[in-house]
């Protein structure tokens, strides 16, 4: 792409600004993505990705800079793939819009299992810890929900409808939100 000297003022990143329909589907087939997994990938309808692989004038927008990551980064679409869970629980602890960790909880085996989706330890479940304990879960669990010592408990019980203190019972009700983060903690039983 020639870039006249006006247009190199102006231009803040080396990034093209637009890309073909042909760039998408070759870029798509060397993942090994069906169009409705691409699609699902960059947030996009199948319809649309049908569209940009057999349209003809260059497409603009924010899959062109999402293009050219990809191509950058081809393992970035592996390394945010949700696996499969063998496990009878599946946590997903975000922060904000963005799930950060994964976990997977075997509560017979006392088995744990994470998957982290960001690189920012403060924003990971269990910070730089890999391969946490049972008990680290534990512990992890209890500090999204309020102290089992909490002045007025039993109240704070009755008005979640629980009969007693759980953690993963209050975190199901709470999605473990604490009043000083956006953090959250959903739970998925398999």
């Amino acid at each position: 792409m020639a870039v006249s000297g006006v247009d190199q003022q102006r231009k803040q990143y080396a990034i093209a600004d637009t890309i073909s329909g042909q760039e998408i589907k070759c870029l798509r087939k060397s993942l090994e993505l069906t169009q409705a997994e691409f699609a699902h990938f960059v947030n996009v309808s199948v319809k649309t990705v049908e569209r940009w692989e057999i349209q003809k004038t260059p497409i603009k927008g924010e899959i062109v800079t999402l293009c050219r990551l990809i191509r950058e980064d081809p393992g970035c679409v592996a390394r945010f793939r949700v696996p499969k869970c063998y496990a009878p629980l599946r946590l997903w602890y975000g922060r904000a819009e963005d799930v950060c960790t994964m976990i997977d909880v075997s509560p017979s085996q006392r088995q744990v299992r994470i998957y982290n989706y960001t690189k920012d330890p403060m924003s990971r479940a269990f910070g730089k810890i890999e391969e946490p304990t049972y008990e680290q879960y534990e512990a992890f669990l209890k500090s999204r929900c309020f102290p089992e010592s909490r002045d007025k408990m039993k109240l704070i019980l009755e008005e979640l409808d629980l009969p007693f203190y759980d953690p993963l019972m209050i975190i199901e009700k709470t999605e473990g939100r604490m009043a000083d983060d956006d953090f959250w903690l959903r739970v998925e039983r398999n």
